[in-house]
């Protein structure tokens, strides 16, 4: 075999290496969504309507006495300009009316922790 004949050989046995390693890192990712669909809709809902600077969902189900896999109870750590000058309870509200449909069916408990930019400073 000539010398391109094996560098060619060679970048397709690399190029199936990499498609390989994406296609496994697109599998757990879509199979990551799959496996917690309360928690993505939760920072999906949370990121549009608040825009944090950061967020953190918790699961914090397993605390609990629930199925394994269960998704009813979390905590979510918000931090947002949006918040600034608002106080504590108002904080809560827009988070909570952000998530009323998951409240509604099916998330137990819901903790939440807010802070505008200014507070954390």
């Amino acid at each position: 075999m000539s010398v391109t004949g094996l560098l060619s050989l060679r970048n397709s046995h690399v190029l199936l290496k990499v498609s390989r390693v994406l296609f496994q890192s697109a599998k757990s990712t879509v199979s990551f969504m799959e496996e917690t669909p309360v928690k993505t809709s939760i920072e999906l809902k949370l990121r549009g309507a608040i825009k944090p600077s950061h967020l953190e969902v918790i699961n914090e189900s397993h605390m609990h006495n629930v199925p394994r896999s269960s998704e009813t109870h979390f905590k979510v750590v918000v931090v947002a300009e949006a918040f600034e000058g608002v106080p504590l309870i108002k904080r809560h509200r827009l988070v909570l009316d952000t998530l009323k449909t998951e409240l509604e069916s099916g998330v137990h408990a819901l903790s939440i922790q807010s802070y505008s930019s200014i507070s954390l400073g």
